[in-house]
C-alpha cells in the first residue's frame, strides 16, 4: 500500500511539471540514472521503476552489461529523440536483431532459423523504418522475408562478378557475394527471415560454404561486405526500430508552451519563441505526440518538463562573431546586438585625442619604411625578370606576334604559398634542369611546379625555349603549361598536376588498382604516337622533343598518358635539321645515328620511340648489360630476335597469355622499323601513328595484317657506355661542319585543342 501511494505521488508530480515547467528556463533534477554501459538513456526511456513511460520504454541494466529493451528482449545500441532536421516524425532506437545462417562453424547443413523479429503487442510504439533491408552474405543464397502476409519478398547471391558493373557494386550488394531487397511498407512490426539451401547437393562448402541472412538498417555493397562467418560469429546485425510517444495516458496532458503544428489553426508556423514543436497522430490503436526542441534557438528532450532550453548564443562563437563590438543581448530563441552605450567609448575617445598627433606621426613614419621596402622589392623583382630571360622571354613573344599565350603569369607570394615555402616534403621529383614541387593554388587546384636550377647566362635561353614550346602546345596528350613565374630568384614554371606517376614506374611496379594490360599498353602507344606526331607534322613548324623515354611519359589520373620535359626541345623549320655542338638526351634512347653525326632530326625521335615501344612489349628497360653471346645491346638484341622469330621470349609475362600474339608480333615490327640504323629507312611518327591506330581498330585476329619486313641487313648500331644516365655529351669537333648552330630557329606554331 505505501509502494502503491508513492507511485501516485510521483506521478502526480510529474504531471505538475508536464503543466508549469515550461515556462521554466532551467531543467528540473532527474533522480533516475540516465546512463547504462556507456549508452544515454533519455526519457521516455528509462532504468529503474517510475524512470520511463511505461513498461515499452523499460530498459534493463545489469551491471557490467549493455542495455536490453525490456518488452522485446533485444539488446540497445543507440537511441534517438525526435529531430527538426529529419524529415520523419519519431525517434528511433538501434538494436541488435538475430542472424539466420546455414553452413558455417556449427557444422549443421540445415539453416539455423532463429524466431521472427516481433515488436507487436498490445500499446507497442515500435515498427520497422523503412532504413531497414533484407541482406544475404555469401555464395548462392537465397534469403526470405516471412510474415509479410500475401507478399512474396526476398533475394539471390552469388560469386560471379559479372552481374553487375564496378561502380554498383561499390555502392549496394547487387547481387555478387551479397544482395538485398527492401522490407514491406506500411511499418511492419514481425519481420522474419528464411534461409534456403541450394538443391542436388548436400555437401555445403562447393554450393558457396557459409550463407548467412538478415534485417539491418546499415549500408552494405559487394566490395566491403564482409565474410559471412563474421555477422555468423557475431550473432547479430544492427535493425532500425522507429517509436512514438505514447499519450493513452490521461494522466499526463500536453505540455504547456509546444506549439502543436497538427492544429489547422496554426497554420504550420511558428516563431523563434517557440521552444518546443509537436504533432499528434494515431498508431495500433494509441495515440501518440511526437515533438522536438525548436532548432531555432533551443536544445534538450521535449518530452521532459521544461526540456527544451534556450541556448546563450551570446557564449558561443556565433554571438561574439555577428556582434564584434558591439553588445550581444541574449533573448528567448535568439540574440540581438546592440550599440555601446556612450559612456563605454569616452574613454577611447580621450585616448585617441591625446595620441592624435603621435598617431600621425607614426602612420608617416611607417608609410615611408612601406614606400621604401615596396620600393626594394620591385627592384629585386626587375632583377631577377632580366636576370632569367624575361626580357628574352618578351622578344620571344613579340616576335610571334601573339600566337604564343601564356595562361597565367604567378607572383612569387602565390608559388611560395602553393609549396609552402618550396617545402622538402612537397618535392615531385628531381631532374637535369630542375626540382618539381607539388603545390596548392588558393582556388584549390593541385599543381606541379618547376623551380628551375640557377642557371648560367648561357642556360638561360633553353629555359625560355622550354617556356615557349610548351605555350604553343594545347594537346590532350602533352603536359599542360599553366603559367611560369621570373621575378623570383630561379625562374619558376606551373604545369597541370598527373597524379599517377610515369610510365617508367608503373611498368616495373605494377599495382593492383591499374593492370598493365596488353590493351592498356597499345592505347598508351597510340597516345604517345599521337602526341609525337602532332609535335612534328600538325604544326607549322615542327617540334623536335629530343628526350623521349618512359620517364618523360605521364600518366593523369585517368591513366591517359601525357609527354613532358622539354627541357631540350626545339623548333625547326621544314626541312631543316638541328646541328647542335651537344649531344643531348638519354642514354639507351638516344639515336646512335644523332650521336655521330650530332644532327638531330625528326627521325631521331622516331628512333627513341621504337625504344619505348620495347619498353612497352618487353617490360625491360633499357640498360648497358649485355643481352646475347655476341655482345649486343638491348635494341641490337630485339632486332635480332624479331628477325630471327625468336621474339615471343622476350615479351612481357604479364601480357603474353592474355595478349592478341598478332598484334603484338606487328608492333614488334613497327617498333624494328623505328630502330632501323639509317634514319631515311624509319617511318615517320604520323606513318608510326596511323599504324598503331590500324592495329587497335582490329577487332578480330584475321583482321591484324603482318607486314613482312625485309631482310635488307640493317644492323643497330650500339653505343659503348658503362652506365646509364641522362646527359650531355660534348661531341668531337671532326663529327660537326662549320655551320653555325640553327638553335635561334623561329617557330611559329599555332595553337591548337585536340
Amino acid at each position: 500500500m505505501k509502494t502503491e501511494t508513492q507511485n501516485l505521488l510521483c506521478l502526480i508530480l510529474v504531471t505538475s511539471l508536464f503543466i508549469n515547467g515550461a515556462s521554466s528556463s532551467r531543467k528540473p533534477p532527474d533522480p533516475c540514472n540516465r546512463v547504462c554501459g556507456g549508452l544515454s538513456i533519455p526519457f521516455p526511456f528509462g532504468v529503474g521503476k517510475d524512470c520511463y513511460l511505461n513498461p515499452w520504454y523499460e530498459v534493463v541494466c545489469k551491471s557490467n552489461s549493455a542495455p536490453v529493451l525490456s518488452r522485446i528482449n533485444r539488446e540497445l545500441v543507440n537511441i534517438y529523440l525526435p529531430e527538426s532536421r529529419e524529415y520523419y516524425s519519431n525517434g528511433v532506437v538501434h538494436i541488435k536483431g538475430p542472424v539466420t545462417s546455414s553452413g558455417c562453424s556449427t557444422g549443421s547443413s540445415q539453416p539455423l532459423t532463429p524466431p521472427p523479429l516481433s515488436v507487436t503487442g498490445q500499446g507497442s510504439p515500435y515498427f520497422f523504418t523503412d532504413k531497414n533491408q533484407l541482406v544475404a552474405v555469401g555464395c548462392n543464397a537465397k534469403a526470405v522475408m516471412t510474415d509479410t502476409k500475401s507478399q512474396i519478398i526476398g533475394c539471390k547471391s552469388t560469386c560471379n562478378e559479372r552481374n553487375s558493373s564496378q561502380e554498383v557494386r561499390n555502392k549496394i550488394c547487387s547481387g555478387d557475394k551479397c544482395c538485398q531487397t527492401r522490407i514491406p511498407e506500411g511499418k511492419p512490426q514481425v519481420l522474419g527471415v528464411n534461409l534456403g539451401i541450394t538443391q542436388g547437393n548436400n555437401n555445403n562448402t562447393t554450393e558457396g560454404g557459409c550463407k548467412v541472412a538478415f534485417l539491418t538498417s546499415e549500408k552494405y555493397s559487394s566490395v566491403n561486405v564482409t565474410e559471412p562467418e563474421q555477422f555468423h560469429g557475431d550473432g547479430y546485425a544492427v535493425v532500425e526500430l522507429g517509436w512514438y510517444f505514447d499519450t493513452s495516458d490521461s494522466r499526463l496532458p500536453n505540455p504547456v508552451g509546444c506549439l502543436n503544428v497538427s492544429d489547422p489553426s496554426q497554420n504550420g508556423g511558428y516563431s523563434s519563441e517557440t521552444s518546443c514543436i509537436c504533432s499528434f497522430g494515431y498508431f495500433t490503436g494509441f495515440s501518440y505526440r511526437s515533438c522536438y526542441c525548436n532548432s531555432m534557438g533551443y536544445a534538450g528532450n521535449p518530452f521532459l518538463p521544461g526540456g527544451c532550453v534556450d541556448i546563450d548564443e551570446c557564449k558561443l562563437e556565433e554571438g561574439r562573431k555577428k556582434c564584434k563590438d558591439q553588445s550581444c543581448v541574449n533573448r528567448p530563441g535568439w540574440f540581438e546586438c546592440e550599440p555601446k552605450k556612450p559612456e563605454q567609448l569616452k574613454p577611447v575617445i580621450q585616448g585617441v585625442l591625446i595620441g592624435s598627433a603621435l598617431l600621425i606621426f607614426a602612420i608617416g613614419i611607417f608609410g615611408l619604411y612601406k614606400y621604401v621596402k615596396k620600393r626594394r622589392r620591385i627592384n629585386r623583382m626587375r632583377k631577377f625578370f632580366r636576370r632569367n630571360g624575361g626580357m628574352l622571354l618578351k622578344q620571344q613573344l613579340a616576335r610571334r606576334e601573339g600566337n604564343v599565350e601564356m595562361s597565367r603569369i604567378f607572383s612569387s607570394n602565390e608559388l611560395e604559398k602553393a609549396t609552402d615555402n618550396f617545402n622538402k616534403n612537397r618535392i615531385l621529383g628531381q631532374g637535369g634542369q630542375g626540382t618539381v614541387y607539388k603545390g596548392m593554388l588558393v582556388d584549390g587546384t593541385i599543381v606541379a611546379v618547376k623551380r628551375s636550377k640557377a642557371m648560367d647566362e648561357d642556360k638561360v635561353e633553353e629555359f625560355i625555349n622550354e617556356v615557349v614550346v610548351l605555350a604553343q602546345i594545347n594537346h590532350r596528350n602533352i603536359v599542360k603549361l599553366l603559367g611560369c613565374c621570373l621575378e623570383t630568384e630561379v625562374p619558376v614554371l606551373v604545369y597541370e598536376f598527373l597524379p599517377n606517376g610515369d610510365l617508367c614506374k608503373r611498368l616495373r611496379d605494377e599495382s593492383d588498382d591499374f593492370k598493365m594490360t596488353w590493351e592498356v599498353r597499345l592505347d598508351m602507344a597510340v597516345d604517345t604516337a599521337g602526341a609525337l606526331s602532332y609535335l612534328h607534322s600538325a604544326a607549322s613548324f615542327p617540334i623536335y622533343h629530343r628526350d623521349i623515354k618512359t620517364t618523360n611519359i605521364l600518366l593523369d589520373e585517368k591513366y591517359r598518358v601525357k609527354v613532358s620535359d622539354f627541357g631540350t626541345s626545339r623548333s625547326v623549320t621544314i626541312d631543316q635539321t638541328h646541328l647542335t655542338t651537344q649531344v643531348a638526351g638519354t642514354f639507351g634512347y638516344v639515336d646512335p645515328e644523332y650521336f655521330q653525326s650530332s644532327k638531330f632530326t625528326e627521325k631521331s625521335d622516331v628512333y627513341s620511340f621504337g625504344i619505348v615501344l620495347v619498353e612497352l612489349l618487353t617490360g625491360e628497360k633499357p640498360s648497358t648489360r649485355v643481352w646475347s653471346d655476341d655482345n649486343r645491346g638491348f635494341a641490337a638484341h630485339f632486332v635480332q630476335a624479331v628477325k630471327d622469330n625468336t621474339f615471343l621470349n622476350m615479351v612481357d609475362v604479364r601480357i603474353k597469355d592474355e595478349s592478341n600474339l598478332d598484334q603484338v608480333m606487328v608492333v614488334a615490327k613497327l617498333a624494328r622499323r623505328c630502330l632501323k640504323r639509317k634514319g631515311k629507312k624509319r617511318p615517320n611518327m604520323k606513318e608510326a601513328w596511323i599504324e598503331l591506330e590500324r592495329i587497335r581498330s582490329a577487332t578480330h585476329e584475321s583482321e591484324v595484317h603482318i607486314e613482312e619486313d625485309d631482310e635488307e641487313e640493317d644492323e643497330t648500331m650500339q653505343l659503348n657506355v658503362e652506365e646509364t644516365w641522362d646527359f650531355e655529351v660534348t661531341a668531337p669537333a671532326s663529327m660537326f661542319s662549320s655551320a653555325s648552330p640553327t638553335s635561334d630557329a623561329e617557330p611559329l606554331v599555332p595553337l591548337r585543342t585536340w
